[in-house]
Formats: structure tokens, C-alpha cells, sequence
């Protein structure tokens, strides 16, 4: 715990989208742990369940699949920085996201479009449209990629290439920033106990308890990453281990045995 004390230091907020669960509510929840004093604004469809709990969070409505939304709450966000923060540095934690199983198009299309609005442009165009704050204010940017971004992945196919995106694109970003008081974080974690299986169509206990880490697992090792100024973290030694393993393969190769692997979840899907 000793190193994560300092991570928050200077913060004087952190924006976390999808904060209503998973990854992003132990963000909130961790974050205020560390940092009694420190505000948390939450962009969700769904008010977190924290909001109740004795934590400094602000909601803010805001379906990130939806450009129109986007627009929409970055002049709510500014002014509620104006006020209730006008000073210290920020963090955004770019979260919100989730996945597709099944043969491309499966569940369906529309499922799909929306996946890669929320996962990319989403993402991308909330990063734009903060970005002066941040380096008007100084600060630092956490995305949420996966484990899923270092290689093809067959049956979930969209869902690793806008990861490979989310992770790439981080770390393109971190270089464009140097020397202007912005970092960039690619968060990449495995399996995790959050809502993400179900929401891909898969039905619990589809990934083995022994491959997942908790969600506050990947968060505490997202906030040593930060505090230690890295531009990648990869949660959980089995997880480097794979990440480093299939980085060295060649991508056909790498999908071949990826699609021996997931294709084996198709027995464990759920019905819509």
C-alpha cells in the first residue's frame, strides 16, 4: 500500500467514464481511500452505487456511445472544475467499454457499431476535447485497454482490434506529450471479475477463477504504474508472461492458437 500513498498527489480531481461498476467503480473507490479530499466525477449512463457511499462524486449522465452526449457534458464537466476545482492537476480514466463473442457480426451488428463507438471514438473524442484542461492544469491520462490488444482474437475479433487501438494509440500519445506535464497510462489487464463476460454474451464462470484478477487488483496495479511514471502495465504475472509470449509470434500464428483458445467458449455462451 506504501507505494500507492503518493499516487494521487496533486490531483485535485479524477473523470473516470463508466464508473458504475467494474474497473471504474475501484477506481472511485480506491482513489478516495487514498485521497479523502480528492473529486471524482463519474460519466456513466448508471449512477454508480458509491454515489451513496462517503465519497466527493459528482455524476454526470453521459452515453459515451453517443457524440451528441459527449458534447453535451464537457461544458457541464468544465464548469463544474471552474468551481468546485479550480486548481491541481487532473486524471482521466478513459474505462468505459466492453465486448462483442461470437462469429463476426454475432450478437448482432448493432451491438458491434456501438461496441466500437464506446471503445474508440468514444474514448478519442472525450481525450480531444479534454486534452487543453490537461495541459492547461498538468495532469494524466489512464486508458483501458487489454490483454486482448497484443494479438488477433478470433471470435472476438472487433473487440481485440479496438483494444490493439486503445493500447497503441496510448502510446503514441504518451510521446506527442512529453515535456507538457500530460502522461499517458495503457492499462492492459486479463480476465477480470467484472460484468464484462456477460455483457460479451458468455455465461459466468466461462473464464477459470485462476486466470482472473479483481478488479481492484488491476486498479492498484494501474495506480503504481502511474506513480511510477509507466507508460504500459500489464496486471498479474501470468498475464506479462502472455503478453510477452504472443508479442514474439507472428500475428497468423498468434490468431491460429487465440481461435483454438476461444472458440472453445462458444460451448458457454448465453442466449439473448
Amino acid at each position: 500500500m506504501s507505494s500507492l500513498i503518493g499516487a494521487l498527489d496533486h490531483f485535485s480531481i479524477v473523470i473516470v467514464t463508466g464508473g458504475s461498476s467494474g474497473i471504474g467503480k475501484s477506481f472511485i473507490e480506491l482513489g478516495s481511500k487514498l485521497q479523502p479530499g480528492i473529486q471524482f466525477c463519474n460519466l456513466s449512463r448508471r449512477v454508480p452505487a458509491t454515489y451513496k457511499l462517503d465519497i466527493k462524486l459528482n455524476h454526470f449522465g453521459c452515453d459515451l456511445s453517443r457524440a451528441s452526449d459527449i458534447e453535451a457534458v464537457v461544458p457541464q464537466l468544465t464548469d463544474f472544475l471552474r468551481q468546485a476545482a479550480p486548481t491541481g492537476r487532473i486524471l482521466l480514466v478513459n474505462n468505459s467499454g466492453f465486448g462483442a463473442y461470437g462469429v463476426f457480426p454475432e450478437p448482432g451488428l448493432e451491438h458491434q457499431l456501438e461496441m466500437l463507438d464506446v471503445n474508440l471514438r468514444g474514448l478519442v473524442h472525450l481525450t480531444g476535447r479534454l486534452l487543453p484542461l490537461l495541459r492547461a492544469r498538468g495532469g494524466a491520462i489512464i486508458n483501458v485497454s487489454s490483454l486482448a490488444g497484443f494479438q488477433p482474437t478470433p471470435y472476438m475479433a472487433a473487440y481485440g482490434a479496438s483494444k490493439a487501438f486503445v493500447l497503441h494509440w496510448s502510446l503514441a500519445l504518451h510521446e506527442e506529450l512529453r515535456g507538457t506535464g500530460v502522461q499517458t497510462l495503457a492499462l492492459c489487464p486479463g480476465p477480470t471479475a467484472t460484468e464484462f463476460f456477460r455483457r460479451a454474451g458468455l455465461a459466468p464462470g466461462s473464464v477459470n477463477d485462476a486466470l482472473s484478477l479483481t478488479s481492484e487488483a488491476v486498479v492498484e496495479a494501474a495506480l503504481r504504474g502511474l506513480a511510477a511514471g509507466r507508460r504500459q502495465v500489464v496486471p498479474g504475472w501470468k498475464n506479462k508472461l502472455a503478453a510477452f509470449a504472443v508479442s514474439k509470434l507472428p500475428k497468423p500464428l498468434a490468431a491460429r492458437l487465440a481461435a483454438g483458445v476461444l472458440r472453445r467458449y462458444r460451448l458457454r455462451q448465453v442466449s439473448r
